[in-house]
């Protein structure tokens, strides 16, 4: 009979085990929305959104707020749509400022939300006006690559 308590109790131990390892693996992919709540949409436009993805982060002072629930491609100004659901207990005024950036040196990028003074808030399913877009690694590379080039060439081209 105590044989068969410590395999239950074994059994148990491991069953909690798989329950804490999937609670971990949903929480570590951002798929895990345990907190509930009720929530509102706002949209915002990037010209270039970087390697955002759906179910990111969305913060304000370093606390997320929300998530990413949609990204799409508008057709006539051919830039980045990116639709934020927020939690309600969360407002922002109406001259807030949405910025995409990154977590460390080259970690995953989230949008981060500045308030702003405005007395007004944003409605659910308003429009964020100011946006910053996404700092591309790649091209500031170029950029600075560039530059050197070209004060290479014009110190070889000036008289001495």
């Amino acid at each position: 009979m105590a044989k068969k308590g410590i395999e239950t109790l074994v059994g148990l131990f491991v069953l909690l085990g798989i329950v804490a390892l999937v609670f971990v693996s949903l929480k570590a992919a951002n798929l895990g929305s345990f907190g509930g709540g009720d929530a509102y949409q706002l949209t915002a436009r990037f010209d270039n959104i970087g390697g955002l993805k759906e179910r990111a982060p969305v913060r304000s002072a370093g606390v997320t707020v929300g998530r990413v629930t949609g990204i799409a491609l508008d057709g006539k100004t051919f830039q980045g749509v990116v639709t934020l659901e927020i939690n309600k207990s969360y407002t922002f005024p109406k001259d807030t400022v949405a910025k995409i950036l990154t977590s460390g040196l080259l970690g995953d990028q989230y949008v981060g939300l500045e308030a702003g003074g405005d007395d007004a808030n944003l409605a659910p399913g308003g429009i964020v006006a100011q946006t910053q877009s996404a700092v591309v690694l790649e091209n500031l590379i170029g950029q600075f690559l560039t530059g050197k080039a070209s004060d290479l060439g014009a110190d070889a081209a000036a008289p001495k």
